[in-house]
């Protein structure tokens, strides 16, 4: 398995991800990724901001993420605790396995892929939001070191638990 940088040729198959992921949301009650989020749009700004990643398996993309370097502006007001750190950070965004390949670490993979980024950019922390009730993600990002910091508030007023990890 490999990592690359997303082109606009793998719109449409990041795009079936993202569906598969939209459905497991709505079928588990998360009211993540909904509304026609993240949509065309949002991916395309991705690739064109050269923050958008797939793996593949054999030329074949099985999943998909951002990983930024750009300050966050809803990570600048956090509630009910603070960040590890006030430096420079990276951010992982919009993680999505192909739901052929779900059970097989891919998400665990992303992580180390996303911290192995930073390195390259001597970024030494890595901030990461999700929805209160996306308990995998919570857990995929305990068990990969990071830490619970607190609640913060996207700018469409949507709230996140906030988690940090310094490499």
């Amino acid at each position: 398995m490999e990592f690359r940088k997303s082109t606009k040729s793998d719109v449409t198959k990041i795009m079936e991800i993202v569906k598969q992921a939209q459905e497991y949301f709505k079928s588990q009650g998360i009211d993540q990724w909904q509304n026609n989020y993240p949509n065309e749009e949002v991916i395309n700004n991705d690739i064109n901001n050269g923050e958008s990643y797939v793996m593949l398996d054999e030329d074949n993309i099985i999943a998909t993420t951002v990983i930024s370097f750009r300050k966050e502006k809803s990570y600048e007001n956090i509630i009910d605790g603070k960040w590890i750190t006030n430096g420079d950070y990276g951010v992982i965004h919009r993680i999505a396995v192909d739901n052929t390949h779900k059970g097989k670490g891919l998400s665990h993979k992303i992580i180390k892929y996303a911290e192995e980024v930073c390195k390259q950019n001597n970024v030494h922390s890595i901030k990461v939001d999700t929805h209160e009730e996306n308990i995998p993600m919570q857990s995929l990002l305990k068990k990969n070191g990071f830490k619970y910091c607190g609640i913060i508030y996207l700018e469409d007023g949507g709230k996140r638990v906030a988690f940090e990890k310094t490499l």
